[in-house]
């Protein structure tokens, strides 16, 4: 039994070290469930995310609004990935006006919902 306890200090001593080192290291990645900017707003994956949530607000709000841009965006990841976009659009005057919209996203399901879309005041 003897013969374990050095074993166990040096075991003890490189995991305490590791630890410490590993807090305090800077952190690359973001906390889950934070915020992460998209870098690409013209990605056609996004341009899809941003036409759904327009398309579904339209026939929720029985609206005429057409999408013009996405002037900017961010990711969450949950189950699944939240995309929160600020978009430029055409109201039925022809008006461009911005809005941020919200889209849950589960691929593996083939699932998509708007969960927000508010008017961005100026």
């Amino acid at each position: 039994m003897r013969p374990l306890v050095p074993l166990l200090f040096l075991l003890l001593s490189a995991v305490v070290s590791t630890s410490h080192a590993l807090a305090s290291a800077p952190s690359s990645r973001k906390a889950l469930g934070g915020w992460t900017p998209i870098k690409n707003t013209d990605d056609p994956h996004v341009r899809e995310i941003a036409e759904f949530a327009v398309a579904e607000h339209n026939k929720q709000a029985n609206a005429s609004l057409a999408l013009s841009k996405v002037v900017k965006g961010e990711t969450q990841v949950v189950a699944g990935t939240n995309y929160r976009l600020v978009l430029q659009v055409k109201d039925a005057s022809g008006a461009r006006v911005k809005y941020q919209a919200v889209v849950w996203e589960k691929p593996w399901e083939n699932f998509r919902q708007l969960t927000s879309f508010k008017l961005v005041k100026s």
